[in-house]
């Protein structure tokens, strides 16, 4: 009998020690210590334990750090909040999971080590140093203590050329915490490579084998800290010889100059320099979402100025074309569209927008607009903004995508898990926007607005997202929130509409996705992008003017034509990239090549369509051709369905078939003033592709027309030939 009440009352002590706090037993309770180890030694909970579940898997987002946990057990993401893990391990599910008295029988030592069921199966070897270390620390009491925290992480190699596939690197880190102190945690970092299939990483050794040639990035993780490692491999065993650049563009940091360091460390040979014909029609598209019209490409073709290119970007720049479809570029990228139904507001709002690209004013101007207005939407434009999107949580998404190039919508339920930003940061952001009233059509100041964190279950405090809360009495935050944003030294905003413009002329972004700036996502040419902003910047955010440079670089004028050393390259600009006509421009490019003018919903005969306001104007072109609605981002390109769709229109819908060759069109003009068969394919070339058809295209066409014969008598030929035009990837790229 005394024997029972013995252990109620031992069992009675544990309960309460579980859930009231951890009891200071002393070590000499138990003699079975592990070997390798101290009980003596302290514990730290967050610093020597927390890595454990990082580096087994425990708390990643398919494990127990999942939002919803796995098995009634949830761990923080990635280690992020140690104390709600500390409470999960010892306080929740009775204190099962820790045994004080009999430490190896707890259930956070037996089912990781697989001594009893588990879902995950065996994750710690029973006398590895991991399961060592949880005995130890239960035996010293289940303790919460932290005696330092984590500085930073010293990985090395960080930058690392490899010129033989065959060299093994060994990775390593150090650990720096507050107290001065560092500590190798090689052991317990995980290195995650982006392409597994390039890299092969020994869990155990931390020793990295390259297996494919090219630039791949590894996610070193220790604790909170994500640190990313490059490895460049030259594609070519050869090196290449000296490239050097004579650009138009010389401002700053020179475009060429970085462009070329990196081709010569990949040893990747550039192609030459695109002809003047092929050259015109990408940059008057890229600029303006226009063909240039046939007699443009005549006169600049015999043009003999040595700078007649930068006198063709000058007049770009200036045009009325230019401010139509860089109006087109921005709403895309603001989403302008008459959310439920709301077309005043999207007029008013493309209308200002249109204004600000005309008058030239500056991007910071422009965000700095958007943010601080409020007043009647239906009369000022920018106060849209407000009404773009549902809910606080998503305004702040937008605005953090849109201004800063991030994905601040991964910290909305955890921490980021890739990058600094907390759940504090979001919900911090999401209650400045709380401020406003966006419900109706007048855009207000509402100073009760609030979000609660679902943390804390109280009001979230706003918050400057990585730098600073406000004050908690603050009635509107926006203004310090702008000042913050279009600050000189913001690390964000100039970059990422930077690296907008670079993606619009070059077709890829230096940082990809362009809306996800991050250290573990690096930019391709990092001093590039900085160069380019700061001189941005330095320019009173002039977006005509870092278009123009990108222009008059030499990456941007090389020829899509590879050489075989630079077939595979994607990312380097050592060949020019094709890009696929926005839809928009592809349905104007259509109608000026037939002749033809589109028709949409009621707008007047003649309108084109990147002068629309509304995205969802009635249009089967459109709708065909995979437009986008901007309900949400434009900046993912249209699954395959969409491209398939696409493509079976163009081949032999009535986008084109039915237009080719009606009564008023280009073919059915030339065919009426007695233009022969062969002057007519050269008409279309010049309509078409800004070119003259080569000789060896000339000779195929001459085989299927009779040259002599008059063109009324081979319609059906002459209308086959422009759709082949009008179908070929030459006419539906910026090629």
């Amino acid at each position: 009998m005394k024997a029972i009440q013995l252990t109620l009352i031992i069992s009675t002590i544990l309960a309460v020690s579980i859930l009231c706090g951890p009891i200071h037993q002393n070590t000499s309770v138990a003699n079975d210590e592990p070997s390798g180890l101290a009980t003596s030694d302290p514990i730290d909970f967050e610093n020597d334990l927390i890595p454990i579940f990082t580096k087994f898997g425990c708390n990643a987002g398919a494990c127990h750090g999942a939002a919803a946990g796995r098995g009634e057990f949830n761990l923080s993401l990635f280690g992020g909040n140690p104390q709600a893990d500390y409470k999960a391990i010892v306080r929740q599910f009775a204190g099962r999971r820790v045994n004080l008295i009999r430490p190896e029988e707890s259930l956070i030592i037996l089912k990781p080590t697989a001594q009893t069921k588990h879902g995950g199966g065996q994750v710690l070897d029973e006398d590895g140093e991991g399961a060592k270390l949880l005995h130890n620390w239960i035996r010293q009491g289940a303790t919460y203590e932290t005696l330092r925290h984590l500085a930073r992480v010293e990985i090395s190699p960080q930058k690392h050329v490899i010129s033989n596939l065959e060299n093994l690197i060994q990775l390593h880190a150090t650990a720096h915490f507050s107290d001065g102190t560092t500590e190798d945690v090689t052991r317990w970092t995980v290195f995650t490579p982006e392409d597994v299939s390039a890299i092969e990483i020994d869990a155990a050794t931390a020793i990295a084998n390259v297996r494919r040639r090219g630039r791949h990035i590894i996610l070193a993780r220790y604790l909170t800290e994500v640190v990313p490692i490059e490895f460049i491999t030259p594609l070519n065993e050869v090196p290449i010889s000296d490239q050097t650049h004579t650009s138009l563009e010389s401002a700053g940091t020179s475009i060429d100059g970085e462009i070329l360091k990196l081709l010569s460390t990949l040893r990747l040979p550039v192609s030459p320099a695109a002809n003047d014909a092929p050259f015109l029609r990408r940059v008057t598209l890229d600029l303006t979402g226009r063909l240039p019209a046939p007699d443009a490409v005549t006169a600049f073709l015999t043009d003999s100025d040595a700078h007649k290119r930068e006198t063709l970007v000058d007049a770009l720049l200036d045009s009325d074309e230019f401010n139509e479809y860089w109006t087109l570029q921005l709403a895309k990228l603001l989403r302008i569209h008459p959310k439920g139904g709301n077309m005043q507001g999207a007029f008013a709002y493309h209308q200002w927008l249109a204004q600000q690209i005309r008058e030239g004013v500056g991007y910071d101007q422009i965000a700095r607009s958007v943010i601080l207005a409020i007043g009647d939407s239906h009369e000022v434009g920018p106060a849209n903004f407000y009404r773009t999107v549902n809910s606080t949580g998503e305004q702040a998404e937008f605005m953090s995508e849109l201004f800063m190039g991030t994905r601040l919508r991964c910290a909305n339920c955890h921490n980021h898990p890739l990058d600094k930003w907390t759940q504090d940061d979001y919900h911090g952001l999401a209650a400045i926007f709380a401020k406003i009233e966006a419900n109706g059509q007048v855009i207000k100041v509402k100073p009760s607005g609030e979000v609660i964190h679902p943390v804390t279950r109280e009001k979230a405090v706003p918050r400057i997202p990585g730098d600073r809360f406000l004050p908690t009495d603050v009635t509107d935050g926006r203004l310090e929130l702008v000042d913050w944003l279009t600050g000189m030294d913001n690390p964000y905003f100039a970059k990422a509409i930077v690296n907008r413009l670079w993606k619009a002329m070059m077709g890829r972004g230096l940082v990809e996705p362009v809306d996800d700036f991050r250290s573990t996502n690096p930019a391709t040419h990092p001093e590039l992008l900085t160069a380019l902003a700061d001189d941005f910047v330095a320019h009173d955010y002039d977006l005509r003017r870092t278009l123009k440079r990108i222009a008059l670089s030499e990456a941007y004028a090389r020829s899509t034509n590879t050489l075989p050393q630079n077939a595979t390259d994607d990312r380097f600009y050592s060949h020019a990239l094709q890009k696929p006509l926005e839809p928009e421009v592809l349905a104007d490019a259509i109608s000026d090549v037939l002749d033809v003018p589109d028709t949409y919903g009621s707008e007047p005969e003649g309108t084109r369509a990147v002068s629309l306001f509304d995205p969802n104007t009635e249009s089967d072109t459109l709708d065909v051709l995979g437009r986008c609605g901007r309900e949400s981002s434009c900046e993912t390109p249209a699954g395959a369905t969409d491209g398939l769709q696409r493509k079976l229109h163009l081949f032999n819908g009535d986008l084109l078939n039915a237009r080719i060759g009606v009564p008023g069109s280009r073919l059915d003009r030339l065919v009426s003033m007695g233009k022969s068969p062969m002057e007519i394919v050269k008409e279309f070339y010049l309509a078409a592709l800004s070119r003259h058809p080569t000789d060896t295209e000339q000779q195929f066409w001459a085989q299927h027309i009779d040259v002599n014969a008059p063109a009324n008598s081979q319609r059906a030929i002459l209308e086959d030939i422009v759709w082949s035009l009008l179908t070929c990837n030459e006419f539906v790229t910026n090629h």
